[in-house]
């Protein structure tokens, strides 16, 4: 699940996508006590007999320019990308494109939030694409530097030219989008990387869950800025006999708090489950 960074027709949106085929769109709506409620606005299926395994808001940045379309991409366990067109005025998600991708699931799609018109892929299959939406027929590029299954990958919300990806190889791959022939940073993280999330505000900073190996804050300051093959994790944590499929920074505004608790902004939440025998199987 995402929420939508912008207004959509002027309310809060939050994208799932589900094990039945589904991405749904719940709007954030208040009630006559002043309560908030997420209420069903939307419901697209994207095909018969398929997992939803993930989605991505074209703005993946706190602003867009004016007049661009609001659009989703989304992957499913055929293989397949899905690109649908959010109307403002609309009633929901309207397809746009759909195309075979990888040829095992494909676990992620990602815009590149600067060039929307761009998005990236991972799948089971062990491959990273990219794809020109307006030609989706044929990738970009097509990358077999993860040794595994590429799970994870989010475009940098600050740097125009900065992606990161993660599989269940391991380890965290820094790539300029202006050269994807090979990253510029390789992070090993001791755990199979199902989710990365650049900081909100810090630009450096990038959140990994990484599965049995708990969480991990990357410092990626000198790997973007002086493209050293260089990021230090100043802060780890794991789950003892959990799997952490999911971690996310906190929005809200810094406030004071006592001494002995974290900075709001640095605060992260995970979540997890129990292990299982195949990271196909603990996905599913």
């Amino acid at each position: 699940m995402k929420w939508c960074h912008v207004p959509v027709a002027g309310q809060a949106f939050l994208g799932v996508v589900d094990a039945g085929g589904y991405i749904e769109l719940f709007q954030l709506v208040g009630s006559e006590g002043g309560a908030q409620a997420l209420q069903l606005a939307a419901s697209f299926a994207l095909d018969e007999q398929c997992l939803a395994l993930s989605l991505d808001w074209s703005t993946g940045k706190t602003g867009r320019a004016g007049g661009q379309p609001l659009k989703i991409i989304s992957s499913d366990s055929k293989g397949q990308l899905h690109l649908l067109k959010v109307d403002e005025a609309g009633p929901g998600p309207q397809a746009v494109a759909t195309w075979q991708a990888h040829s095992f699931e494909a676990w992620v799609a990602a815009f590149n939030y600067w060039q929307t018109e761009i998005v990236y892929s991972g799948g089971d299959d062990g491959l990273l694409k990219g794809w020109d939406t307006r030609t989706p027929s044929t990738p970009v590029f097509t990358s077999k530097r993860h040794s595994m299954g590429v799970c994870s990958m989010q475009s940098s919300p600050h740097w125009d030219s900065v992606l990161a990806t993660g599989s269940y190889d391991e380890r965290v791959l820094l790539w300029d989008t202006r050269s994807m022939g090979r990253p510029f940073a390789d992070v090993p993280v001791q755990g199979g990387v199902w989710r990365l999330k650049w900081h909100p505000r810090h630009g450096h900073l990038l959140l990994a869950a990484c599965m049995h190996g708990g969480f991990r804050i990357l410092d990626c300051r000198k790997a973007i800025e002086e493209k050293q093959d260089v990021c230090t994790v100043p802060l780890s944590h794991t789950l003892p006999s959990s799997l952490v499929y999911g971690a996310d920074w906190s929005w809200l505004t810094p406030c004071r708090l006592p001494h002995a608790q974290q900075p709001a902004e640095d605060k992260v939440a995970a979540t997890h489950r129990g292990s299982a025998t195949h990271p196909r199987d603990r996905a599913l």
